[in-house]
């Protein structure tokens, strides 16, 4: 009998063993759900990384909340400067998922740099306009104007993007300016003016927009024949499907909107 019980036993304990193993119940109607391989469905975490036009800096900084705000665990890191120097990090090894360019010159340089994954977009567009100081204490009416005797300009530089605008300005008036500063990007451009180290300064309608209480905007037929185009791209290495979602949605209706709030453009 002793003999009897313990088998008992140890078909007993076999048959718990069995039971309470890891493998899938394989009785009639069980549910049996399969682990997620690793890293699947964790699109939406970690940190996108954009670098763009200094002129984007307020609407991107409100599309990057927007865009955190719908991606749960993500976290939109901005660099803004004058485009070509952000071109000029990203050929030298800088790492970004999404470039944003203030003109397509600059686009196609990252383009030949190696360093654009995929096709270019181009998601709005800007042209200039000189700011002043509120009030406009100088008279300032037009770009012809700002050759006045005593008066203090600044610009951008040729090789950025508003600098380049300018220079298409100058060539089709006939004008040529003598700017007391050459910035490297258009926010430089637009301190001078704010601080009072400059009179007048030519940026983009979107900043003096953006600035708008701090300075005066003055608009001049001429700048049509300086339209600039802005291209976004995902950037190559980077983190594409997060990248590609972010484009989408600055080219969606939320992004249009927020780019049309400063004075954008649509794309053309």
């Amino acid at each position: 009998m002793s003999q009897l019980a313990l088998a008992v036993a140890a078909v007993a304990l076999f048959a718990g063993a069995c039971s309470s193993s890891d493998e899938p119940s394989t009785q009639p109607g069980a549910s049996v759900t399969a682990p997620a391989p690793k890293g699947a469905g964790n699109t939406g975490g970690g940190t996108l990384t954009v670098f763009a036009a200094a002129s984007l800096t307020e609407s991107f900084t409100a599309l990057g909340k927007e865009f955190e705000a719908q991606h749960s665990g993500v976290t939109v890191k901005f660099s803004f400067a004058g485009s070509s120097g952000l071109v000029q990090q990203l050929t030298n090894g800088a790492k970004a998922d999404v470039f944003a360019s203030a003109d397509q010159a600059n686009m196609d340089k990252a383009v030949q740099g190696g360093v654009i994954d995929g096709q270019a977009t181009v998601f709005a567009t800007n042209k200039l306009a000189i700011a002043v100081a509120p009030g406009n204490p100088k008279g300032i009416k037009s770009f012809a104007d700002l050759n006045k005797a005593g008066l203090t300009v600044v610009t951008c530089a040729p090789q950025v993007p508003c600098g380049s605008a300018t220079k298409k300005v100058e060539t089709a008036t006939g004008v040529t300016l003598k700017p007391k500063s050459e910035e490297q990007d258009v926010k430089q451009v637009l301190n001078k003016v704010q601080s009072g180290d400059a009179d007048a300064g030519l940026v983009y309608v979107t900043d003096a927009t953006s600035a708008a209480g701090k300075v005066d905007k003055v608009d001049f037929p001429e700048a049509a024949q300086a339209i600039n185009s802005y291209p976004i791209a995902a950037v190559k290495g980077g983190q594409a499907e997060l990248a590609h979602q972010f484009e989408e949605f600055v080219l969606g209706a939320g992004g249009k909107s927020e780019l049309t709030k400063v004075g954008f453009g649509p794309a053309q």
